[in-house]
């Protein structure tokens, strides 16, 4: 394939925060516009885990979930097998809690609500995903809304993803009515030209600590 085919990722200059440092892993803050994992191209290399890897501390990191490149907020790495082996044992089992903020077109009318819509890939339009009720995984989100911007026309809403699938959230906020801003994927009426980013923040992240057992939560707070 040749470098005319690959997309290109423009340098992040924003550095990826470490939030809650532990012996077997590490909460850290992933700025939007890096990468999670590098990607094929040589000159997307640079990326959140490799970053990390760069660092004494922090060399035997490896990856156990991902946010999308354009998606700000908390992550958690492992930085032994042990605890590779149970963080994503957690995230299989749906263990964990995640809870997202995110900036949606137009005026949300309910208060609160559950997304149940089963998804697939769009294999024509990938990296694309859409609704399929007959073959779909299922998909759910919980939403609730958490301030209405009548001057602006948009709505700050918490977002609980009970299931995990790729582009879940950005796909139900459109199913629901209201595109989340800046997202180039799933838009309509020119939401993506709302605003310079996609305003998709992982605001808070809950799992169980992989050698004693204990509720650990981190948060990385939202900048929009």
């Amino acid at each position: 394939m040749s470098d005319k085919e690959y997309h290109i990722v423009p340098f992040c200059p924003a550095p990826v925060r470490i939030i809650l440092p532990n012996k077997n892993f590490l909460f850290v803050a992933k700025p939007a516009g890096l990468l999670t994992i590098p990607g094929r191209h040589q000159e997307n290399k640079d990326c959140l885990i490799t970053r990390l890897q760069q660092h004494p501390k922090s060399q035997t990191a490896t990856v156990v979930h991902r946010l999308d490149m354009a998606t700000s907020g908390i992550m958690v790495v492992a930085l032994s097998k042990m605890a590779h082996r149970e963080i994503s044992r957690q995230f299989e089992h749906r263990e964990t809690q995640k809870h997202y903020i995110a900036m949606v077109d137009g005026l949300v009318e309910n208060d609160h609500g559950i997304i149940d819509k089963p998804m697939i890939a769009d294999w024509p339009n990938r990296p694309k995903q859409k609704i399929d009720f007959d073959d779909g995984k299922k998909a759910v989100t919980e939403w609730h809304v958490l301030e209405r911007d009548s001057n602006n026309n948009c709505t700050r809403l918490k977002l609980t993803p009970i299931t995990g699938r790729s582009h879940q959230l950005r796909l139900h906020c459109l199913e629901l009515g209201h595109p989340i801003l800046g997202c180039n994927l799933y838009s309509k009426h020119g939401s993506d030209m709302k605003a310079s980013r996609l305003l998709l923040h992982a605001e808070s992240l809950t799992i169980k600590d992989p050698k004693s057992g204990k509720i650990v939560t981190a948060q990385a707070p939202c900048a929009f």
